[in-house]
């Protein structure tokens, strides 16, 4: 450079004029020119080989299923057993329900049971009464044959004798009228004897019903039993209590929203992308999350699932874009962010939060031109 200088000054003495690439202004312009020739360059570079596949969001909050805590039945609470923001187990009580009303309940739905028992018990003693009652009826029906046979072939014995006049007529009608009254008492005992029987199945019929009485009794008992059960409030999922609103001594009806378990172990995050975002995302593609709980700080993660529909579409009123209203405007999808992180960063993540997330979606390369491949084969194919 003092060479150049030398030269350029002692050309200026000289009244010569240097040659362009001599001049130090033209140099450094030159220098400076390659410099951002190569910055711009290697920044191209990047961006068609990576930087354009790297799709990013702040549209993307950390989530977490919470498990709403509801009774299942009404009544006043006897006891909070947490506390708010406490950590619980999962089957860990929460809250006491006072169990006396159903208790009582459950008793009352033991006694129907006894009772039916006791009803069918006696039915079955009155069968037993009923079959000795049968047994003398057929006992009383065999002898009542018996005469009516004998009375029978008495009056054809002297039927003859009458006939030859050894006997009178009025011998033979006295003994017809008695074997017509032998006969009509065994069809009496007869009668009487399936009436007996007959008894028999209407009392095995009041034995069924006293024991669908008590099947009954014994279902309500089940349900009373399951009431029971449901005075005490139980942790579905392992996690941390939030929003605590019962306190001992409240009443609250059945379905009342009275704390929240957060499941801290199963957080997630939703980033909701814009449409020209998710051509090339796939499940399964890296993923990185900025959190600013934590200063921008890097926390490693994958694509876990994409929603099948943008979340205008999900909303309470999806729009009717055929009104004749029209504007477009860019749609997001939701799409779901396995957190990768460690212990320590999961301390301090809760849901609601607010990330950065950015997905590498370089592995799905040229799955756009192989589409439209497709779908021109499949049209010229067609035609």
């Amino acid at each position: 450079m003092a060479t150049d200088v030398s030269e350029s000054q002692a050309a200026t003495d000289s009244g010569e004029r240097l040659p362009p690439l001599k001049r130090p202004g033209v140099r450094r312009g030159l220098l400076a020119g390659c410099i951002l020739l190569l910055v711009g360059g290697g920044w191209l570079f990047h961006y068609q080989t990576r930087g354009q596949f790297q799709q990013d969001t702040n549209d993307a909050y950390i989530q977490a299923d919470a498990v709403t805590i509801s009774p299942k039945i009404s009544g006043y609470v006897e006891q909070v057993l947490v506390g708010d923001n406490e950590d619980v187990k999962a089957g860990q009580p929460l809250v006491r329900i006072d169990p006396r009303d159903y208790d009582a309940q459950a008793q009352q739905y033991r006694a129907q049971i006894d009772v039916a028992k006791a009803n069918a018990d006696n039915v079955r003693a009155m069968i037993g009464e009923q079959e000795a009652a049968i047994a003398q009826a057929r006992a009383q029906l065999a002898s009542a044959e018996e005469d009516a046979r004998y009375a029978a072939r008495e009056a054809s014995r002297y039927a003859p004798l009458a006939a030859s006049g050894a006997e009178t007529g009025e011998h033979l009608a006295t003994l017809r009228n008695q074997a017509a009254k032998a006969r009509s008492a065994a069809d009496a005992q007869r009668a009487a004897l399936l009436s007996a029987q007959r008894k028999v199945a209407s009392l095995n019929a009041q034995i069924r019903q006293a024991d669908a009485q008590g099947e009954a009794a014994q279902a309500q008992l089940a349900a009373a039993h399951v009431n029971v059960g449901s005075t005490v409030l139980k942790a579905s999922v392992a996690g941390r209590i939030g929003d605590r609103t019962v306190r001992a001594g409240q009443f609250v009806q059945a379905g009342t929203r009275l704390m929240s378990v957060v499941p801290l172990s199963k957080l997630y995050v939703t980033a909701n992308f814009k449409e020209t975002q998710i051509g090339l995302m796939r499940a399964g593609q890296p993923a990185t999350i900025e959190v600013d709980a934590l200063d921008g700080t890097k926390i490693r993660g994958h694509v876990e699932s994409i929603s099948p529909g943008t979340g205008a579409q999900f909303s309470l009123l999806p729009p009717q874009n055929a009104t004749g209203n029209f504007t477009k405007i860019v749609q997001r999808v939701p799409v779901r962010i396995a957190l990768d992180a460690g212990p320590e960063a999961r301390r301090v993540l809760v849901p609601g939060l607010s990330v950065t997330v950015t997905v590498d979606t370089l592995s799905a390369k040229g799955t756009q031109r192989s589409i439209a491949q497709q779908e021109e084969a499949r049209q010229d194919k067609g035609r």
